[in-house]
């Protein structure tokens, strides 16, 4: 697969509260642990869990875990912060910077 020249900029930063809202976990919420432009993926706190088998090592007794997998982009949504509704993400400037704001409620995410 060819890499990418450039990074595309996306609604999703880390920290945001989203909604999933497609796929098996839709209608639940969490918090941005990571996003990965170059794949266009991010990790949605205690969503889309999988199993993982790990060896056992000195340190780590192994066994099975639980771990969050990556949630494409598209099937996320921005919680807003006024009225706690998903909502989509616009840019715009504000004092000679570009800011985040809820298309809903018109309120600027921090």
């Amino acid at each position: 697969m060819a890499t990418k020249r450039f990074a595309p900029k996306f609604k999703i930063k880390t920290g945001d509260k989203v909604m999933v809202i497609a796929g098996s976990n839709k209608g639940k919420s969490g918090e941005v642990k990571a996003v990965f432009p170059t794949e266009n993926r991010a990790i949605v706190d205690g969503l889309n869990m999988v199993k993982k088998h790990v060896k056992g090592t000195q340190d780590n007794p192994g066994g099975i875990h639980d771990i969050e997998a990556p949630i494409h982009i598209s099937n996320l949504m921005l919680i807003d912060p006024k009225s706690g509704e998903p909502t989509r993400v616009g840019r715009k400037i504000v004092d000679n910077k570009i800011v985040r704001y809820s298309k809903k409620s018109g309120e600027i995410i921090k």
